[in-house]
Order: structure tokens, then C-alpha cells, then sequence
């Protein structure tokens, strides 16, 4: 149980006491994309104290948010059927504070997780339903993911394999998803890096995934 008390009785309170707590609500992003180690939780959360860490953990499985399973000799942590409920508002807390993001500064980064969770606020499955399957190998930062998107499926993992663009961006990113660059524009500037296959297909990514800022 969350150690803040705002003492009312309220519903947006009570969640406010169970993930509003500094970091708890980015554990949350990071086990919607999957399970996860205590280190792993650790390295998508540079900045985290352990302390911290672990006490968030606490908090959460105390309220019934995750739980702790052991798998092929180590722990891992992933969200109840509880806890999963909370995907469509962090998808749509991310939609909202998309449009206050601004320039990225020097010290942000992006982790895998905090990109896969991005790449899903921002698909537009009835877009990508009328267009043809394709696969994307984005590459951003440190990050390498797999983009996958079959109609209105969207698939993310992190890795690599057959893709039919592969591409590198950093924080910018943003700038192309928010329509603020055309994807041709995106590529002239470096924003874009074309690794692999025809840099037309950028514009299908762009369609494909685009939130307003």
C-alpha cells in the first residue's frame, strides 16, 4: 500500500495513492510491455535509487497491482490482471503529455521500453489497417526494436530480423510523429538515418504512427 494519505474519498484519489507516487507509474509503462527482473526493471530506470526501487515494488504488489513469480530460477515481476487495467490511461497519459514534450535535452534518453510504449500510443490501427503488412528495424539510441504491423496488429519487441526498413533516430523522433517534419524533411535534416531498404517507406511509418502535439 502506497504511504501517501490524501484523506478523501474519492476514486482519482485512491489511484492517486496506489501509483501516484514518484516512478510507480513508470514501473507500471515498463511491465505493460512485458516482465521483467529486478535488474532489468533497474536498467530501464537509470535514475531510479534501489531503495526506491524496491520499495515501489513493495507498494505495488501490496496493492494488488503485481505480483513476484518465480521463473527458471530467478524472479520476475509482471502486472496482475489489475494492474493491466491501467494500460489505457498510461497509453493515454502518454497521448496527453505528448503535446507539452517540447526539444528533448541533452541528458534525456530512450530506453526500449519507454520507445515500445511511445510506438503503441501513437499507432493508428485503422490507418494501418488499409495498408500493406510491413516491417520496420528502428533503431533509437541504444534501443533496437523490432516493429511489426500486420493490419491492425501492432507488434514490439526488442531485436532485430527481416525488416523492410530499418531506420535510426534519436529523441527527435517526436518531430516526425508529430507531423511537425515530413519524413523526406526528416531524413534531409538527420533526424532520420536510413539503415536499410527504400527511404519511401518512412512515409508509411509516419501515417502509420502519429500523435498531435
Amino acid at each position: 500500500m502506497a504511504a501517501r494519505d490524501y484523506g478523501q474519498y474519492c476514486g482519482v484519489t485512491r489511484a492517486l495513492e496506489l501509483v501516484g507516487e514518484r516512478w510507480a507509474l513508470l514501473i507500471v509503462r515498463d511491465l505493460l510491455v512485458g516482465p521483467r527482473r529486478y535488474g532489468e526493471l533497474a536498467a530501464g530506470l537509470p535514475r531510479i535509487p534501489s531503495n526506491i526501487l524496491a520499495a515501489r515494488l513493495k507498494e505495488l504488489q501490496g496493492a494488488g497491482l503485481i505480483r513476484r513469480v518465480p521463473r527458471s530460477r530467478v524472479i520476475i515481476y509482471e502486472l496482475t490482471p489489475y494492474g493491466r487495467e491501467l494500460e489505457p490511461i498510461v497509453l493515454a497519459l502518454g497521448a496527453w503529455g505528448f503535446k507539452a514534450m517540447g526539444d528533448p535535452r541533452a541528458e534525456q534518453i530512450i530506453t526500449p521500453d519507454s520507445m515500445t510504449m511511445a510506438l503503441r500510443t501513437a499507432f493508428r490501427p485503422d490507418v494501418a489497417a488499409s495498408l500493406p503488412a510491413t516491417a520496420y528495424g528502428a533503431r533509437f539510441g541504444p534501443a533496437e526494436l523490432l516493429v511489426r504491423v500486420d493490419g491492425s496488429t501492432l507488434d514490439v519487441r526488442r531485436g532485430d530480423g527481416p525488416v523492410d526498413l530499418a531506420f535510426a533516430a534519436g529523441p527527435e523522433i517526436r518531430r516526425l510523429i508529430s507531423g511537425e517534419l515530413s519524413p523526406d524533411r526528416a531524413i534531409a535534416t538527420g533526424v532520420v538515418e536510413v539503415l536499410r531498404g527504400h527511404g519511401r517507406l518512412l512515409d508509411r511509418f509516419a501515417n502509420t504512427f502519429h500523435l498531435a502535439a
